[in-house]
Protein backbone atom coordinates (compact mmCIF):
# COMPACT_ATOMS: atom_id res chain seq x y z
CA UNK A 1 0.00 0.00 0.00
CA UNK A 2 1.35 3.38 -0.89
CA UNK A 3 1.44 5.75 2.42
CA UNK A 4 -0.52 8.75 2.14
CA UNK A 5 1.41 11.88 1.15
CA UNK A 6 2.63 13.63 4.47
CA UNK A 7 0.60 17.09 5.02
CA UNK A 8 1.83 20.03 4.26
CA UNK A 9 3.57 22.11 7.34
CA UNK A 10 1.72 24.94 8.20
CA UNK A 11 3.12 28.26 9.26
CA UNK A 12 1.45 31.59 10.49
CA UNK A 13 2.60 35.05 11.30
CA UNK A 14 1.79 35.99 15.07
CA UNK A 15 2.11 38.60 17.23
CA UNK A 16 2.08 38.71 21.37
CA UNK A 17 1.55 42.13 22.27
CA UNK A 18 0.42 43.66 25.38
CA UNK A 19 1.07 46.92 27.70
CA UNK A 20 3.50 46.65 30.85
CA UNK A 21 2.51 48.95 33.26
CA UNK A 22 5.43 49.70 36.54
CA UNK A 23 5.37 52.18 39.32
CA UNK A 24 8.77 54.25 39.23
CA UNK A 25 11.23 54.34 42.52
CA UNK A 26 12.18 57.74 43.66
CA UNK A 27 15.68 56.95 40.87
CA UNK A 28 13.81 56.43 38.34
CA UNK A 29 11.37 58.86 38.40
CA UNK A 30 13.78 61.15 38.43
CA UNK A 31 15.74 60.16 35.49
CA UNK A 32 12.28 59.99 33.55
CA UNK A 33 11.02 63.26 34.80
CA UNK A 34 14.19 64.73 34.12
CA UNK A 35 14.17 63.67 30.30
CA UNK A 36 10.90 65.31 30.19
CA UNK A 37 12.79 68.62 31.35
CA UNK A 38 15.91 68.28 29.03
CA UNK A 39 17.95 66.77 32.08
CA UNK A 40 19.73 63.82 32.50
CA UNK A 41 20.78 62.65 35.66
CA UNK A 42 22.80 59.78 37.37
CA UNK A 43 23.37 57.88 40.19
CA UNK A 44 26.53 58.32 42.27
CA UNK A 45 27.68 54.61 43.62
CA UNK A 46 29.53 54.35 47.35
CA UNK A 47 33.28 54.24 44.91
CA UNK A 48 32.03 57.27 43.15
CA UNK A 49 31.41 56.06 39.62
CA UNK A 50 28.44 57.71 38.52
CA UNK A 51 25.92 55.53 36.28
CA UNK A 52 23.87 56.17 33.50
CA UNK A 53 21.18 55.33 33.60
CA UNK A 54 21.06 55.42 37.38
CA UNK A 55 20.12 52.30 38.86
CA UNK A 56 18.57 51.96 42.66
CA UNK A 57 21.06 49.51 43.92
CA UNK A 58 24.71 49.54 43.85
CA UNK A 59 25.83 46.41 41.47
CA UNK A 60 28.79 45.77 43.38
CA UNK A 61 28.09 46.52 47.07
CA UNK A 62 24.17 46.15 46.78
CA UNK A 63 23.31 49.04 49.17
CA UNK A 64 20.62 51.61 48.28
CA UNK A 65 21.37 54.95 46.46
CA UNK A 66 19.94 58.34 45.76
CA UNK A 67 23.13 60.42 45.26
CA UNK A 68 21.86 62.14 41.63
CA UNK A 69 23.82 63.52 39.58
CA UNK A 70 23.51 65.70 36.47
CA UNK A 71 25.37 64.77 33.55
CA UNK A 72 26.18 66.24 30.00
CA UNK A 73 24.23 66.41 27.01
CA UNK A 74 26.97 65.31 24.80
CA UNK A 75 28.97 62.43 25.04
CA UNK A 76 31.31 60.07 23.40
CA UNK A 77 30.39 57.04 20.84
CA UNK A 78 31.99 53.94 23.10
CA UNK A 79 30.83 51.05 20.36
CA UNK A 80 27.77 50.81 17.87
CA UNK A 81 26.26 49.07 15.42
CA UNK A 82 24.73 49.88 12.06
CA UNK A 83 20.67 49.02 11.31
CA UNK A 84 20.19 49.20 7.97
CA UNK A 85 16.64 48.42 8.13
CA UNK A 86 14.77 49.81 10.74
CA UNK A 87 11.82 48.12 12.04
CA UNK A 88 8.21 49.19 13.92
CA UNK A 89 8.34 51.42 16.83
CA UNK A 90 12.08 51.77 16.74
CA UNK A 91 13.25 55.12 17.38
CA UNK A 92 14.14 56.59 13.79
CA UNK A 93 12.32 55.46 10.33
CA UNK A 94 15.62 55.44 8.51
CA UNK A 95 18.66 53.61 8.43
CA UNK A 96 20.77 54.60 11.82
CA UNK A 97 23.28 53.39 14.30
CA UNK A 98 22.61 51.85 17.44
CA UNK A 99 24.77 53.31 19.72
CA UNK A 100 26.44 52.99 23.72
CA UNK A 101 27.36 56.74 24.53
CA UNK A 102 29.05 57.80 27.42
CA UNK A 103 27.71 61.38 28.65
CA UNK A 104 30.26 63.42 29.70
CA UNK A 105 30.37 63.13 33.55
CA UNK A 106 29.39 59.34 33.59
CA UNK A 107 31.14 56.45 33.85
CA UNK A 108 28.86 53.54 31.94
CA UNK A 109 27.53 53.89 28.32
CA UNK A 110 23.52 54.86 27.60
CA UNK A 111 22.46 53.01 24.32
CA UNK A 112 20.42 54.80 22.05
CA UNK A 113 19.84 55.53 17.98
CA UNK A 114 22.27 57.51 16.71
CA UNK A 115 21.57 59.74 13.45
CA UNK A 116 23.80 59.37 10.75
CA UNK A 117 23.98 59.38 6.60
CA UNK A 118 25.67 55.96 6.75
CA UNK A 119 28.12 53.73 8.64
CA UNK A 120 31.27 55.08 7.25
CA UNK A 121 29.80 58.43 9.07
CA UNK A 122 30.15 56.37 12.75
CA UNK A 123 33.20 55.81 14.38
CA UNK A 124 34.18 54.19 17.87
CA UNK A 125 35.01 57.38 19.87
CA UNK A 126 33.26 60.13 17.77
CA UNK A 127 31.49 62.81 19.73
CA UNK A 128 27.88 63.05 19.81
CA UNK A 129 24.74 65.26 21.54
CA UNK A 130 20.98 64.43 22.77
CA UNK A 131 18.72 65.13 20.15
CA UNK A 132 15.50 66.12 22.21
CA UNK A 133 12.03 65.06 21.27
CA UNK A 134 9.90 67.85 20.19
CA UNK A 135 7.29 66.48 22.87
CA UNK A 136 8.36 64.89 26.42
CA UNK A 137 6.43 62.88 28.48
CA UNK A 138 9.18 61.18 30.46
CA UNK A 139 10.30 58.37 29.00
CA UNK A 140 13.49 57.40 27.25
CA UNK A 141 12.04 58.35 24.36
CA UNK A 142 12.33 62.13 25.22
CA UNK A 143 15.86 61.37 23.63
CA UNK A 144 14.68 60.98 20.31
CA UNK A 145 18.36 59.83 19.37
CA UNK A 146 21.75 61.14 19.38
CA UNK A 147 23.43 62.98 16.34
CA UNK A 148 27.16 63.96 15.82
CA UNK A 149 28.46 67.10 17.49
CA UNK A 150 32.02 67.91 17.65
CA UNK A 151 32.45 69.30 21.19
CA UNK A 152 35.31 68.71 24.37
CA UNK A 153 34.31 66.43 26.99
CA UNK A 154 32.60 68.25 29.96
CA UNK A 155 33.74 66.90 33.23
CA UNK A 156 29.83 67.15 34.72
CA UNK A 157 28.97 65.76 37.80
CA UNK A 158 26.90 68.36 39.42
CA UNK A 159 24.96 67.23 42.44
CA UNK A 160 21.32 67.32 41.65
CA UNK A 161 18.34 66.73 44.73
CA UNK A 162 16.00 65.16 41.85
CA UNK A 163 13.04 67.67 42.57
CA UNK A 164 10.68 68.40 39.78
CA UNK A 165 6.96 69.97 39.47
CA UNK A 166 4.55 66.80 38.58
CA UNK A 167 6.81 63.92 38.66
CA UNK A 168 6.67 60.99 36.71
CA UNK A 169 5.50 58.35 39.22
CA UNK A 170 4.75 55.31 36.37
CA UNK A 171 5.18 54.20 33.06
CA UNK A 172 3.35 52.01 30.35
CA UNK A 173 5.70 50.34 28.40
CA UNK A 174 3.88 48.33 25.33
CA UNK A 175 5.84 44.93 24.76
CA UNK A 176 5.56 43.03 21.71
CA UNK A 177 7.07 39.79 19.76
CA UNK A 178 6.42 39.39 16.33
CA UNK A 179 7.58 35.83 15.07
CA UNK A 180 6.28 33.48 12.16
CA UNK A 181 5.02 29.76 14.43
CA UNK A 182 5.05 26.53 12.82
CA UNK A 183 2.97 23.32 14.74
CA UNK A 184 5.77 20.81 13.04
CA UNK A 185 4.64 17.44 11.59
CA UNK A 186 2.02 16.36 14.09
CA UNK A 187 0.00 19.68 14.84
CA UNK A 188 -0.53 20.39 10.73
CA UNK A 189 -2.29 16.71 10.36
CA UNK A 190 -4.05 17.61 13.48
CA UNK A 191 -5.51 21.38 12.01
CA UNK A 192 -5.48 19.58 8.69
CA UNK A 193 -7.94 17.19 10.06
CA UNK A 194 -9.92 19.89 12.24
CA UNK A 195 -11.06 21.23 8.84
CA UNK A 196 -12.99 17.42 8.08
CA UNK A 197 -14.44 18.08 11.25
CA UNK A 198 -12.24 15.29 13.36
CA UNK A 199 -10.17 15.36 15.53
CA UNK A 200 -6.82 12.85 15.34
CA UNK A 201 -4.17 12.03 17.99
CA UNK A 202 -1.33 9.66 17.46
CA UNK A 203 -0.05 7.29 19.50
CA UNK A 204 2.80 6.13 21.16
CA UNK A 205 4.19 3.22 20.10
CA UNK A 206 5.89 2.41 23.34
CA UNK A 207 2.72 3.58 26.09
CA UNK A 208 0.16 2.90 23.61
CA UNK A 209 -0.98 6.12 24.91
CA UNK A 210 -2.92 8.95 22.47
CA UNK A 211 -2.35 12.28 22.55
CA UNK A 212 -4.70 15.19 21.49
CA UNK A 213 -3.25 17.54 20.31
CA UNK A 214 -0.11 15.80 18.78
CA UNK A 215 3.31 16.52 19.46
CA UNK A 216 4.91 13.95 17.04
CA UNK A 217 6.93 12.78 20.94
CA UNK A 218 5.30 11.09 23.66
CA UNK A 219 6.03 13.70 26.32
CA UNK A 220 6.13 10.53 28.74
CA UNK A 221 8.50 8.28 27.36
CA UNK A 222 10.59 10.56 24.21
CA UNK A 223 9.64 8.84 21.47
CA UNK A 224 8.61 9.95 18.22
CA UNK A 225 4.90 8.90 17.52
CA UNK A 226 3.63 8.66 14.15
CA UNK A 227 0.48 6.35 14.21
CA UNK A 228 -3.16 8.70 13.55
CA UNK A 229 -5.74 7.76 15.89
CA UNK A 230 -9.21 8.99 15.11
CA UNK A 231 -10.92 10.58 18.54
CA UNK A 232 -14.36 11.66 20.44
CA UNK A 233 -16.39 13.29 19.00
CA UNK A 234 -17.52 12.95 22.13
CA UNK A 235 -15.93 13.66 25.46
CA UNK A 236 -15.74 14.50 29.07
CA UNK A 237 -15.31 17.47 31.55
CA UNK A 238 -12.80 16.35 33.89
CA UNK A 239 -12.18 19.74 35.08
CA UNK A 240 -13.29 23.47 34.62
CA UNK A 241 -13.12 27.25 35.37
CA UNK A 242 -15.99 30.06 35.34
CA UNK A 243 -14.66 32.88 33.51
CA UNK A 244 -15.91 36.15 35.20
CA UNK A 245 -13.26 38.82 33.54
CA UNK A 246 -14.60 39.57 29.51
CA UNK A 247 -11.43 39.15 27.31
CA UNK A 248 -10.68 42.31 24.69
CA UNK A 249 -11.57 41.37 21.74
CA UNK A 250 -13.57 38.21 22.86
CA UNK A 251 -17.24 38.53 21.79
CA UNK A 252 -18.39 35.97 24.53
CA UNK A 253 -20.58 37.18 27.39
CA UNK A 254 -19.53 36.30 30.92
CA UNK A 255 -19.85 34.16 33.08
CA UNK A 256 -18.79 31.59 30.91
CA UNK A 257 -16.93 28.82 31.17
CA UNK A 258 -13.48 26.75 30.17
CA UNK A 259 -12.85 23.21 31.08
CA UNK A 260 -10.49 20.42 30.36
CA UNK A 261 -12.31 17.69 28.10
CA UNK A 262 -11.15 14.72 27.80
CA UNK A 263 -12.11 12.76 24.46
CA UNK A 264 -13.29 9.66 23.79
CA UNK A 265 -10.17 7.14 23.25
CA UNK A 266 -7.76 10.01 24.65
CA UNK A 267 -4.78 9.95 27.24
CA UNK A 268 -5.15 13.51 27.56
CA UNK A 269 -7.51 16.35 28.03
CA UNK A 270 -8.11 19.32 25.47
CA UNK A 271 -9.35 23.10 26.61
CA UNK A 272 -12.92 24.00 25.30
CA UNK A 273 -15.54 26.26 26.52
CA UNK A 274 -18.77 24.61 27.70
CA UNK A 275 -21.75 26.02 26.04
CA UNK A 276 -25.51 25.21 25.90
CA UNK A 277 -26.05 24.52 29.67
CA UNK A 278 -25.88 27.51 32.48
CA UNK A 279 -22.34 27.94 33.69
CA UNK A 280 -23.05 27.28 37.87
CA UNK A 281 -24.74 23.37 36.14
CA UNK A 282 -21.40 22.14 34.74
CA UNK A 283 -19.69 19.94 36.45
CA UNK A 284 -16.47 17.17 36.63
CA UNK A 285 -18.16 13.97 34.47
CA UNK A 286 -20.68 16.29 32.13
CA UNK A 287 -20.56 14.24 29.03
CA UNK A 288 -20.37 16.98 26.16
CA UNK A 289 -19.79 16.93 22.26
CA UNK A 290 -18.64 19.45 20.08
CA UNK A 291 -20.56 22.50 18.57
CA UNK A 292 -19.16 23.38 14.49
CA UNK A 293 -20.13 26.93 13.11
CA UNK A 294 -20.50 27.83 9.42
CA UNK A 295 -17.44 27.61 8.05
CA UNK A 296 -15.17 27.08 11.63
CA UNK A 297 -11.75 25.78 11.45
CA UNK A 298 -12.50 23.93 15.00
CA UNK A 299 -15.12 23.89 17.43
CA UNK A 300 -17.00 26.74 18.50
CA UNK A 301 -18.03 25.12 21.78
CA UNK A 302 -19.09 21.84 23.64
CA UNK A 303 -22.46 21.20 24.59
CA UNK A 304 -23.79 18.21 26.91
CA UNK A 305 -24.90 15.40 24.50
CA UNK A 306 -27.61 14.40 27.57
CA UNK A 307 -26.20 11.01 28.82
CA UNK A 308 -25.49 10.43 31.89
CA UNK A 309 -21.97 11.69 33.57
CA UNK A 310 -19.04 9.47 33.46
CA UNK A 311 -17.91 8.01 36.32
CA UNK A 312 -14.94 9.15 38.04
CA UNK A 313 -12.69 6.05 37.76
CA UNK A 314 -12.64 6.95 34.29
CA UNK A 315 -11.29 9.89 33.91
CA UNK A 316 -9.61 10.41 36.99
CA UNK A 317 -6.24 10.25 35.47
CA UNK A 318 -6.59 12.59 33.27
CA UNK A 319 -7.37 15.60 35.76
Amino acid sequence: MTPAPAPEVLSAPLAVEFPFTRSLGPVQSAFLTGLRERTVLGVRTADGRVLVPPVEYDPVTAEEIRDLVEVGTTGTVTTWAWNPAPRRGQPLTTPFAWALVRLDGADTALLHALDAPGPDAVRTGMRVRVRWAGERTGAITDIACFEPYESEPDPGGAPHDGEFADPVRGIVAPARLDYVYSPGRAQSRYIAALAGRRTVGERCPSCRKVYVPPRGACPTCGVATDEQVEVGPRGTVTTFCIVNIKAKNLDIEVPYVYAHIALDGADLALHGRIGGIPYDQVRMGLRVEPVWTEGGRYPDHYRPTGEPDADYDTYKELL
